[in-house]
């Protein structure tokens, strides 16, 4: 089965400056401006938020 790009693959890069990424999918129809997610941060180790990059 082909992937569509109602849902791509997004990236999720840490705001810490620590240039750790989380790769996630985004149902475009759903939520369709940028992802923000606050998930740790094993570099920093904390919490801290990961925004969308394209």
């Amino acid at each position: 089965m082909a992937r569509n790009e109602l849902r791509p693959v997004v990236r999720l890069r840490s705001t810490a400056g620590t240039g750790y990424t989380y790769v996630t999918r985004l149902n475009r129809r759903n939520d369709p401006d940028r992802m923000a997610l606050r998930n740790f941060d094993p570099v920093a180790r904390q919490h801290v938020l990961f925004r969308e990059e394209r």
